[in-house]
């Protein structure tokens, strides 16, 4: 699966985990801030802790990587792209070490 791809698999799995009714996976920008303060605009999803929590239990469950807690997970839950990109690398390094 290329990156691409999994970023719209990720926006769909954010809409249906998080329970965002009315919100259009495809309206959600690659590079759109996931967690923060309350959208003034399209450039932030504004998810909380809570939320965190689900979308790394979702993404570990779907995608089999381990996704950090705490300060380490900020920059990783920072967009769609970041967490894609995330995803890839640990992808990746498993396969470099089982081959």
């Amino acid at each position: 699966m290329d990156e691409s791809q999994l970023r719209s698999e990720l926006k769909e799995l954010i809409v249906k985990e998080l329970n965002l009714q009315g919100r259009d996976p495809a309206t959600i920008d690659d590079d759109a801030l996931l967690f923060g303060p309350p959208p003034s605009s399209t450039t932030c999803l504004a998810l909380d802790s809570l939320d965190a929590l689900q979308l790394a239990m979702s993404v570990e469950e779907r995608f089999g990587v381990r996704v950090p807690e705490g300060d380490e997970a900020r920059p990783i839950f920072r967009s769609v792209r970041t967490l894609a990109a995330h995803i890839c690398s640990t992808r990746a390094d498993a396969s470099s070490r089982a081959g």
